[in-house]
């Protein structure tokens, strides 16, 4: 499950060290991107407080929109699992995509041909320079993971990072069930 192999694809899962960074503390990540420029990816349990329509006016839909990191967090992104309904889509992984024709993406949504557990929102997203992903697993800012889900829309916003931690047992046991803010242990 725990992986030294860096490829879009897999998940990064924040080490409890990282406590005082609100954006990635306790963060699960799903790598779309990663090649010798850099890497990519999307913090799967981060829900904002907007849903689609709120941002989107046009498109009457209330998935929730997630954070997706610090970079250019005014940008809204999405990764899916319906090549067929989404063309233009970037194949992430087994039956995962992300982007890819935002008409069609609008059409489907209106039309309830996309369903919650097939589409992921996201503003802004997560970005490495080159080799600076390297450096911080190196550093114990993350641990490198397959993606082992069925489904990865499924990850349980407030329990994922638990859940995630307790499956890698070991010392991440341990760290599992502390206070999200140590300070008020």
């Amino acid at each position: 499950m725990i992986t030294q192999k860096i490829q879009k694809g897999n998940l990064l899962v924040a080490e409890p060290s990282v406590l005082t960074d609100s954006s990635f503390n306790r963060a699960i990540i799903l790598l779309t991107e990663h090649n010798e420029e850099g890497s990519v990816g999307f913090i799967l349990n981060k829900p904002s407080k907007y849903v689609l329509k709120d941002l989107v006016f046009e498109i009457d839909c209330d998935f929730r929109v997630y954070s997706g990191g610090p970079v250019e967090n005014d940008n809204l992104y999405f990764i899916h699992n319906q090549p067929n309904l989404i063309p233009d889509s970037i194949e992430i992984s087994k039956d995962l995509f992300w982007g890819g024709n935002y008409e069609a993406v609008k059409t489907y949504l209106e039309k309830g041909m996309i369903k919650k557990n097939e589409i992921r929102f996201f503003l802004g997203y997560s970005g490495w320079d080159a080799e600076q992903l390297e450096i911080e697993i190196k550093e114990n800012t993350w641990v490198l993971v397959e993606n082992t889900y069925k489904n990865l829309f499924s990850i349980n916003d407030s329990e994922g990072w638990k859940e995630k931690l307790l499956e890698m047992g070991g010392k991440y046991r341990l760290w599992a069930n502390a206070p999200e803010d140590p300070h008020l242990n």
